[in-house]
């Protein structure tokens, strides 16, 4: 695997090459006009790293902790639906790929297989990330499940309010839900309408009913970052669902800074949103994100080579961070600050 690819963009062409059109860019394409999509990438290439020299890094340290966990590095693999049409066994083939390198893996609440099967596939962590689909009832008894399968805590999405107009797909007439059919095992949720209804009270009540560390992904404001820490979440997820959701949204880069005062270092923060390659993870835990996580970038190596190609790109990007480190005089992740980022337009 390490001769087939030598960088993350091999990966990317082999995915591009093996996918049917349909596929790639219902994987690829964002909402509308796709200028929260682009929005994350431009943000993010604004951004440069200072330069600091004759600093000694032969040892150059990853590891970061997270809700109690010592991790190996500061990645994470981003929920995502629909893996079963990146790979037969989608998201089972997903966690073991990130199980080899200990990587920390976010199970999508549209996972096309049972909790409980996803967890025996894993030998690295996992979080759970919930879709309120359905009553409280349905919730309760999936969250059960859950714990008891051993997830290391649970994120509710709240930016899924309704489904985004992803124009890339309605121009194909593709429908990903139904292109999933009988693929896997798993049924469908309840009611997938669920979510315009929620509110901070369903907030309150989750918490109550988890014993497991809470989050909620897709926070984009300072004002609901500091709502969300005073109602005891655990673990702020900054996320504009990698531009699938809200067209001309912010990029998430961008207001992390105003995310990480509000929170005040009273729960974990996550980010997603654009992230592909080395670089671009150091300059979010430089700006306060505890963890990074990863989406399309893993995906390709799932759609190219299943489980070895997610293990290769988890690998690509432990190399590509180590060496950014070391060229920039930096010698752990734990111990990165604002100052080692300059915005250059």
């Amino acid at each position: 695997m390490q001769a087939r690819f030598m960088t993350l963009p091999d990966i990317r062409r082999a995915a591009k090459q093996i996918l049917p059109t349909s596929v790639w860019n219902f994987g690829a394409g964002g909402a509308e006009t796709e200028t929260t999509l682009r929005r994350n990438r431009r943000a993010l290439q604004r951004l440069a790293i200072r330069q600091h020299v004759l600093v000694d890094v032969r040892h150059v340290d990853l590891t970061t902790t997270f809700l109690g966990m010592t991790l190996p590095m500061p990645i994470a693999i981003a929920p995502m639906g629909g893996l079963v049409l990146f790979h037969p066994q989608g998201d089972c083939e997903m966690v073991r790929g990130a199980g080899p390198t200990g990587t920390l893996a976010v199970v999508s609440g549209v996972t096309g297989w049972p909790v409980e099967e996803v967890a025996k596939e894993a030998s690295g962590p996992l979080l759970f990330q919930l879709y309120h689909f359905g009553p409280r009832s349905w919730v309760q008894e999936l969250l059960a499940r859950v714990e008891a399968s051993g997830y290391r805590g649970v994120c509710l999405t709240v930016d899924v309010q309704v489904y985004g107009r992803r124009e890339r797909d309605l121009r194909q007439r593709f429908d990903p839900r139904a292109a999933m059919g009988n693929l896997a095992p798993n049924p469908r949720p309840p009611d997938p309408t669920y979510p315009a209804r929620l509110t901070w009270d369903d907030v309150a009540w989750l918490r109550e009913q988890l014993r497991v560390p809470f989050g909620l992904k897709g926070i984009m404001t300072a004002e609901d970052a500091r709502r969300a820490v005073d109602a005891g979440v655990q673990i702020v997820w900054v996320s504009n669902h990698g531009g699938r959701q809200l067209d001309h949204a912010q990029a998430t880069i961008d207001v992390l800074p105003e995310i990480v005062e509000a929170v005040d270092g009273r729960a974990e923060i996550v980010i997603d949103g654009g992230f592909s390659r080395g670089t671009d993870v150091i300059k979010a835990l430089a700006l306060g994100a505890k963890l990074v996580a990863l989406g399309r970038t893993i995906l390709w190596g799932l759609a190219a080579a299943g489980a070895a190609g997610v293990h290769r790109t988890l690998e690509l990007l432990r190399e590509e961070m180590t060496t950014t480190l070391a060229l920039c005089g930096q010698t752990s992740v734990r111990h990165l600050t604002p100052d080692l980022i300059r915005r250059v337009d």
